[in-house]
């Protein structure tokens, strides 16, 4: 047997999945999805517990973090939200003045 015809027996193309492996895959990467969103709502409670100092060392306020927490539903992620808020914060925070 040579090389050239062992390669042409191997499957380089995947089989196109199954409607159940379909299926049970996207059933599984929503319930993952609902799992990080719940573990990081249950994350985001202390946050609102920080004093002010400490939220502003973050780059939050406290108005942010009610804020993202009340938006969001139960299997809502609410670090998204304080994510864009903190960079909105330091965009605003550290850009320099316009030039004059």
């Amino acid at each position: 047997m040579s090389t050239t015809e062992c390669g042409t027996d191997l499957k380089l193309v995947k089989a196109p999945a199954t409607a159940p492996a379909a299926v049970q895959t996207a059933v599984l990467v929503r319930i993952k999805s609902a799992w990080r969103a719940v573990r990081n709502r249950i994350a985001a409670y202390p946050i609102s517990e920080l004093d002010d100092q400490m939220l502003d060392d973050i780059g939050l306020s406290r108005r942010d973090v009610v804020t993202a927490l009340d938006r969001s539903g139960a299997l809502d992620d609410p670090s998204l939200l304080l994510a864009r808020a903190a960079r909105e914060r330091a965009r605003t925070r550290f850009a320099r003045p316009p030039a004059r």
